[in-house]
């Protein structure tokens, strides 16, 4: 028996709950700005550096801003854990202004700046805040005057309007995802906050990323019914998995016909990206829907 879903009332972004707005000064202007999402453990880290690293390969002035308390976003380009925003503020009881760039900005592979923003301790705080003050402090210290392209790198799991923040900043979000249902989902979700903030501010879908696919099927067929489109595809291949292992981008990696294949993706995606993707109109699909499309009987 077939039943018809009832239509959920929309309702403005954060109605209902506490939200971080982004203060107009702390806009960043003359620079292209990407957020990256996906599900936990999907491989946005290494997407994201490795992208970075391919726009520094085409003479883009980069900063790359990780935006999960774990801080390791950077690594493959700094080769360390570098120390977060947050933690250098509370050395200098958050007086800002007794900060030096250096103390809080790494330079790391081919030029790429990195910023690691981290995060409230666990159950306290709000990222959004912590997305904020990083951005104020780049600011501030006029650091984002001799950028060419931002990444943001957040977190797994959109699950408040605080990690969501980088969507402020962003003029394009990318989602990486896996040929699977799990991913698919969590990209679904992610699609809704993208559209939620899309209707305050100037981010817009650019595409997804498929990462560890030997195929698309699934991802077409999502793409398909909700107007996603994909914007590349990487494999599940050993040598992106040692080059985190190693601590390097996939352009630091010993060459092959795989690696090669790899590194030439990932130039495709930072050149079609620096000419700039027209906005994707997609809608997010119902939970239901979901399993309805992709699940088996």
């Amino acid at each position: 028996m077939s039943m018809t879903l009832p239509v959920l009332p929309s309702r403005a972004d954060g109605e209902g709950s506490l939200q971080v707005h982004l203060d107009p000064d702390e806009k960043i202007t003359g620079a292209q700005v990407f957020a990256v999402y996906g599900k936990g453990g999907i491989g946005k880290s290494t997407t994201s550096s490795n992208l970075s690293a391919a726009f520094s390969k085409l003479g883009k002035r980069v900063l790359q801003i990780g935006c999960d308390p774990k801080h390791d976003s950077t690594f493959t380009l700094t080769k360390k854990m570098i120390p977060t925003v947050i933690d250098i503020l509370e050395t200098v009881d958050f007086h800002s202004e007794e900060l030096r760039p250096e103390d809080f900005v790494f330079t790391g592979y081919n030029g790429v700046q990195c910023v690691e923003a981290g995060g409230p301790p666990a159950g306290t705080g709000c990222g959004g805040y912590v997305v904020g003050q990083t951005v104020k402090l780049l600011k501030e210290h006029h650091l984002l005057e001799d950028t060419d392209v931002v990444i943001f790198d957040v977190l797994g799991d959109v699950v408040c309007g605080g990690f969501a923040a980088p969507l402020q900043h962003a003029q394009r979000a990318l989602i990486v995802t896996a040929n699977d249902f799990d991913s698919i989902f969590a990209m679904n979700r992610i699609m809704a906050a993208i559209l939620a903030k899309s209707k305050n501010y100037s981010v817009r879908l650019g595409g997804v990323i498929a990462n560890r696919s030997a195929g698309t099927d699934q991802i077409d067929k999502f793409n398909g019914a909700t107007g996603l489109k994909l914007a590349g595809r990487f494999p599940d291949l050993d040598a992106i998995r040692r080059s985190r292992l190693k601590k390097c981008t996939i352009f630091e990696m010993e060459d092959s016909p795989e690696v090669h294949a790899v590194q030439a993706e990932y130039l495709r995606i930072a050149q079609m990206l620096a000419n700039g993707v027209d906005p994707i109109l997609a809608a997010p699909m119902r939970d239901r829907e979901i399993f309805d499309l992709l699940g088996f009987d």
